[in-house]
């Protein structure tokens, strides 16, 4: 694998929310499996000869990048900071979206939403508002759901207490059928529990 392709396979290791086989990773880059682990192993090996703050390894039968050790302290404190903050519009938007149609998949927040979510989705579970619920069994796809403690923020004791949408859109035919699909997956959703605290990524 050339050093050219490289770039390439750092930007799709970058928006992972799982590790990744080198599999999967040479059908994205259209490469060879052998070249793609080659490239994987060198690519490890220069983050750590570099003392990158980030490194790349091998968990969970795939390939991920991960915050160094050395540098949790700094880690955690952003983090926490991070956590009293307000959140922006586009996660207000993103949350919104898990909140109604849970358990749903990144890629159709993002479709739904009209733009990429990967960078609100992180964001939303390091702050614990969002977990992982499963997998979509069609796709395979990670599914997310709200957790309980969005329903503590929220001072929700259920899902079902969140307000209807019907309030807040304009009255049309179209509308009917976008609240009612709403509802119904709002009362397909599976009641929120917690889950671990996810690990820092880069």
């Amino acid at each position: 694998m050339t050093t050219a392709a490289e770039p390439a396979l750092e930007a799709v290791l970058l928006v992972a929310d799982q590790p990744l086989d080198a599999g999967l990773l040479a059908t994205a880059l259209d490469r060879r499996r052998d070249d793609v682990e080659q490239a994987l192993v060198l690519l490890a090996q220069s983050y750590d000869e570099e003392g990158r703050g980030f490194e790349l390894r091998q968990v969970g039968g795939g390939w991920r990048l991960f915050t160094r050790a050395a540098h949790a302290e700094v880690v955690e404190r952003f983090v926490l900071d991070g956590q009293q903050a307000r959140l922006t519009q586009a996660g207000l938007e993103t949350l919104a979206v898990v909140a109604y149609r849970q358990p749903i998949s990144r890629s159709r927040v993002s479709a739904i939403r009209g733009v990429n979510v990967d960078g609100v989705m992180r964001t939303l579970l390091t702050r614990g508002l969002v977990v992982e619920g499963g997998n979509d069994p069609t796709s395979g796809a990670v599914l997310y759901r709200t957790s309980d403690y969005f329903l503590e923020r929220m001072g929700l004791a259920s899902l079902d207490e969140l307000p209807p949408l019907a309030p807040f859109l304009p009255a049309d035919d179209e509308t009917d059928e976008l609240v009612a699909d709403l509802g119904a997956s709002l009362a397909l959703a599976p009641e929120p529990t917690s889950g671990p605290d996810p690990e820092p990524e880069a």
